[in-house]
């Protein structure tokens, strides 16, 4: 997120095309140059401190990492279309990290004709557009000063002074890192997280090490951190006394009881410490600040790890694609001059010198400071896929009266940003909103109403629910008034047969018990619509909860009756005691009703709501409570269902005649099948599962109704008259009586059982008993007949 306001950041910052002239500079001011359609320059710190390079004999400490990166990003642009037609040239100086050689280059960088203007006059085309660098905040601060003159902008990624960040004395200065106040403020959380409460401090004498002292001093006293000693360190390295501030400084530390010690100080300072510290055997904790802790000199010092622990804290992060490949491959393009590099060769001729001794890992700012001076021309030049055809010479000034920052719509705001004009487009976070052009700050939504990331006014949140005219509701609706019209049917035809072998096969009066629970079932599911109340929540799961426990009991009892007459044959008498179809049913509907009783009493249902910022709705639903009810009722419906299947299982070998074993397996699987489904997703919280829910509770009634019923539908609507007569029905069912002797007494005390005791159900309940004793004596007479002969 940071690159990317960055980036739009500096969409018309001052960056203005050249001259396109020759370049003007020698060696001895600028010593790394490219020519190109508009120019950057870099104010770099490759060498510690100011010395004339004729007499230098050998290198000193490098610190070109960041140029070569530069340098890197540059030529990736150019090589690329991202500025079609358009070259950026570069201008790299070296500050020899002393603030008034950084002026100096400044003023070149800035010549026309080989001289700055007067001071009351305008500064309309100066030779370079834009500056990165310099690398110390000491530096950074005499040269912004200079720049925000003229409004030039600069780009720094290693100056974190919190001094930079003010606008009006500095409008023309942005950074790719945070300032100090974030870093100290991290350092005394770190402090205090380790209990580390007796700390020593050394900083140098420039702006960033005096106002980063400043923060963490205030930062440290809210984490109840006590400072041993505050030592400072020139931070000019060509200082006459630097060496025995050194020495004092490690006398300080050695003789302090603080086994903690802060340095805010630049690397050079910082390995001149280490190395008087190495050499007097003295170990303590060090915290490093940013300008020193990716630091690979001092992670390479020889005898490094007899100082003790470092803690470093740095901004720079990010990969740097193609970096090190460049570096492996390093040719320059024609026309360019880099001296740094003639400098490097002189070191050796080993072609991975470079890899070896430049820090790939800290050139992520350099990159993100081109690109960004990228996407500002991109937008300046108005450039497309084949060309940049806008005007490449006009003044810097310009540009923060027209093109500084896009203006900012209705649904976002101003977010002012390090330069006194610019700003980012930001849009409104949730809960705010905005309805006219470049407010400064988004508007918060009032009286319980809601908006979304971006939007430019406030709404009520909806409550989100199946109302009637939704899909949801309209397929649930069809599905249900279907089954009310197929039981009204089946009613129908029950009631025009009435007392007829087909009724009678079907159950008897047992019909009309499964019909009412089926109706209870479909009701439930009709409760599912609409927005629900507790009396709704409770209502619904309670309706289902007794119809389909009413209705698998009246289905229990047909799968006993069968499962008695035809398998229990010596049991009978004692069977008999037992099928009593009213108590069964009342037994097996009495104990859902007690189940349903504690459920509402000790764990109830309710309405309960969800929101989230992200949304406009808020879902209004059911919650089962803590699902233990919820749970036993139905896996008490469920045992029942497991009950007549393995009855109706047993019997499936029953005579086809008095066989409905099928029916009762099909349906009581389908039961089973659904709601075993329906579990997993009731137990995982999907948001659909009310969905599923209903589908289920539909499902399992039509099971019923098609398994039970559509078959007494064919029987009394297709069959032919003659074929419903009661001894057509007698003859059929004879003819599958087995053909053997010694079922004979099964077969009677079938018949007995069925019908012979006032505590049984009867034949107009069964529709089997006087059918089945008559079946019985016709075939005791046509097999003792056949005995006798």
């Amino acid at each position: 997120m940071f690159l990317q306001d960055f980036c739009w950041l500096l969409i018309g910052i001052p960056i203005l095309a050249g001259s396109g002239s020759a370049c003007e500079y020698s060696p001895g001011i600028c010593e790394a140059w490219a020519d190109g359609d508009i120019r950057i320059g870099v104010l770099s710190s490759c060498h510690s401190k100011v010395q004339t390079l004729s007499i230098r004999e050998r290198p000193e400490k490098y610190n070109c990492t960041e140029t070569l990166a530069v340098v890197h990003t540059i030529e990736t642009i150019n090589n690329s279309s991202f500025l079609p037609g358009v070259r950026l040239g570069y201008y790299i100086c070296d500050t020899c990290s002393d603030a008034s050689k950084a002026v100096q280059n400044i003023e070149q960088l800035l010549a026309v004709n080989g001289t700055l203007p007067v001071q009351c006059e305008v500064l309309e085309r100066p030779n370079v557009k834009a500056i990165i660098g310099a690398r110390f905040s000491e530096d950074s601060l005499v040269v912004a000063r200079l720049l925000s003159l003229y409004m030039v902008p600069q780009i720094s990624t290693t100056s974190s002074a919190q001094t930079l960040s003010d606008r009006i004395r500095y409008p023309a200065f942005l950074r790719t890192i945070p300032s100090d106040v974030h870093q100290t403020k991290a350092v005394a959380n770190f402090m205090k997280h380790f209990q580390w409460d007796w700390v020593g401090v050394v900083y140098g004498d420039d702006d960033y090490g005096k106002n980063a002292l400043q923060s963490f001093l205030a930062d440290s006293e809210g984490a109840d951190i006590c400072h041993a000693f505050k030592e400072v360190l020139p931070h000019n390295l060509a200082h006459n006394e630097i060496d025995k501030r050194i020495q004092e400084v490690a006398e300080t530390i050695r003789l302090s009881e603080a086994k903690v010690v802060l340095l805010i100080l630049k690397e050079e300072l910082v390995s001149k410490l280490f190395k008087e510290m190495i050499r007097q055997n003295i170990s303590r904790t060090w915290i490093a600040s940013d300008a020193w802790s990716m630091s690979r000199n001092i992670s390479q010092m020889e005898g490094i790890n007899q100082v003790g622990d470092i803690f470093g804290f740095t901004f720079i992060t990010g990969p740097n694609l193609g970096f090190k490949e460049f570096l492996q491959q390093l040719t320059l393009a024609p026309g360019s001059v880099n001296l740094f590099l003639e400098e490097y060769q002189q070191l050796g001729k080993d072609t991975g010198f470079l890899t070896e001794a430049v820090d790939i890992s800290i050139t992520y700012g350099e990159k993100l400071a081109v690109w960004s001076i990228a996407h500002a021309l991109k937008v300046l030049l108005n450039c497309n896929e084949t060309d940049c055809p806008g005007e490449r010479d006009f003044p810097p000034w310009k540009v923060p009266v027209s093109m500084c920052s896009a203006i900012c719509l209705p649904g976002t705001a101003k977010k002012l940003l390090k330069t006194s004009c610019c700003h980012n487009c930001i849009q409104c976070l949730e809960g705010t909103y905005s309805n006219e052009t470049n407010l400064p700050n988004c508007l918060p939504c009032e009286n319980g109403t809601w908006s979304l990331k971006g939007w430019t006014s406030c709404k009520p949140k909806e409550e989100d629910y199946w109302k009637w005219d939704g899909s949801h509701a309209i397929v649930l609706l069809t599905f249900t008034v279907l089954g009310y019209l197929l039981l009204l049917f089946t009613l129908i035809i029950f009631l025009v047969f009435y007392g007829k072998p087909v009724m009678k096969q079907a159950g008897g009066n047992l019909c009309f018990l499964i019909m009412a629970g089926l109706t209870l079932s479909y009701t439930s599911v009709i409760l599912f619509i609409g927005k629900p109340n507790v009396h709704i929540c409770r209502s619904r799961q309670v309706l289902y909860a007794l119809g389909f426990s009413l209705t698998v009991s009246c289905i229990l009892v047909k799968a006993l009756r069968t499962f008695a007459c035809f398998h229990l044959p010596y049991q009978c008498e004692r069977v008999k005691r037992f099928y009593k179809p009213p108590v069964i049913i009342a037994c097996g509907t009495l104990i859902q009703v007690l189940i349903c009783v504690f459920w509402l009493i000790f764990d109830s249902p309710a309405v309960e709501t969800f929101q989230s910022d992200q949304s406009m709705m808020i879902t209004v639903q059911c919650n089962e409570g803590s699902g233990v009810g919820f749970g036993i009722m139905l896996c008490y419906i469920a045992l029942l269902a497991f009950v007549c299947f393995l009855m109706a299982f047993k019997g499936r070998k029953v005579p086809q005649a008095f066989n409905e074993t099928g029916h009762i397996i099909l349906s009581m699987l389908i039961y089973l099948f659904v709601w075993v489904c329906f579990t997993p997703v009731y137990i995982a919280k999907v948001n659909e599962r009310y969905s599923i829910q209903a589908a289920a509770v539909l499902v399992s009634c039509y099971g019923v109704i098609f398994c039970h019923f559509a078959p007494k539908w064919y029987m009394a609507l297709c069959k032919k008259k003659e074929q419903l007569t009661r001894e057509a029905y007698i003859a059929r069912a004879n003819a599958h009586i087995p053909d053997t002797v010694d079922f004979f007494p099964e077969i009677i005390q079938e018949a007995a059982f069925v019908t012979g005791s006032q505590n049984t159900i009867n034949s107009d309940d069964t529709g089997l008993g006087s059918i089945n004793l008559e079946i019985t004596n016709q075939t005791l007479r046509k097999r003792t007949r056949s005995k006798s002969i």
